[in-house]
């Protein structure tokens, strides 16, 4: 594998030009993650009302992938309700350890299907996946 399968263009500008790295004054939900084999730290707020995702932003510490997937996933949940964010997340985690998505599943991913290549190094699997187990684990602990 070579670097620009896995540094993509829409990695890259989710890196440079993340639109949710920011805090989030009015957040009702908050979440840390941790991957714990690079160090990578996460802090994933939402606003969540009535069900619905109607704002996302993350701060923290970590490699271009976990900052870049963590962006890609915010912008992707931004406006959509708890289940189908925890939809999406399942998707993810399909799609980088190797599972075949059918054309639809590729499509509701958008940007994110970006990072498929990640499945051929394992190793930085739990980068691209800090941000959408953060995600998951805080959906998880609000039921």
């Amino acid at each position: 594998m070579n670097a620009n399968e896995l540094y993509t263009p829409a990695l890259l500008d989710h890196v440079s030009n993340p639109d949710y790295n920011h805090e989030l004054c009015n957040a009702t939900h908050s979440h840390q993650g941790v991957n714990p084999t690079c160090g990578d730290e996460l802090n994933l707020h939402l606003v969540i009302k009535d069900g619905v995702i109607e704002d996302a932003a993350w701060t923290g510490i970590g490699c271009a992938i976990s900052k870049g997937s963590a962006d890609m996933m915010s912008d992707l949940i931004v406006g959509e309700t708890v289940e189908r964010a925890s939809y999406l997340a399942e998707l993810f985690h399909r799609l980088v350890i190797g599972d075949t998505l059918s054309s639809e599943e590729r499509k509701e991913l958008d940007e994110a299907i970006s990072l498929e290549s990640i499945s051929k190094m394992p190793a930085r699997v739990k980068c691209a996946e800090l941000a959408w187990r953060t995600l998951e684990e805080m959906l998880k602990s609000q039921s």
